[in-house]
């Protein structure tokens, strides 16, 4: 059985090095356009995250895979946050945490992904440009994945084990973290 790819590479998407910015069902200005449809790519790694996980290889079809591929590593990295906590107030402690921390973009030292991912042609505007957009779609996920969750009640851990059991596989073999953390 093939793994699911992305169904929302449009004719002409902007891409920054190999990763396609695909329009975002969000209420902030950025470099991501605005999605119409009932669909954007947070929606589609979601609904095909628990299929996805359990891949340790992924042939990459287009720019737009790289993208899913991206939202899929940060689910699992929310998801392992979640797992640890105990209340509410500190699950929304723990995923405001991880959505403020730096995190490197494709071609830095520290990107876990360097060898699938391009780095920007242009250093300066183009990496600022892919920062803000992988910013968003964190931030977005953490959004999406809090309301399919239900994160108010993820910790008494009955309704979201079917999530929670996740944690431990690793897509591709891969994190946005490195080791140990």
């Amino acid at each position: 059985m093939p793994a699911y790819h992305s169904t929302l590479m449009e004719s002409n998407p902007k891409i920054i090095g190999n990763i396609a910015l695909l329009p975002l069902k969000t209420q902030f200005k950025g470099p991501a356009p605005r999605e119409t449809k009932d669909t954007d790519i947070i929606d589609e790694a979601i609904y095909y995250f628990k299929a996805n996980v359990f891949f340790k290889n992924y042939e990459i079809k287009n720019e737009a895979d790289r993208t899913l591929i991206y939202v899929t590593l940060y689910i699992s990295e929310c998801l392992k946050k979640l797992q640890k906590c105990n209340s509410k107030g500190q699950g929304e402690k723990e995923m405001y945490t991880l959505g403020i921390t730096n995190f490197p973009i494709p071609g830095e030292p520290g990107f876990p992904l360097n060898a699938m991912y391009a780095k920007p042609a242009n250093r300066q505007e183009d990496a600022r440009i892919l920062f803000i957009y992988l910013f968003m779609l964190q931030y977005e996920s953490q959004l999406s994945l809090c309301k399919v969750l239900n994160i108010y009640s993820v910790f008494c851990h009955k309704e979201n084990k079917w999530w929670m059991c996740f944690v431990k596989r690793q897509f591709m073999n891969k994190s946005l973290s490195g080791p140990g953390q």
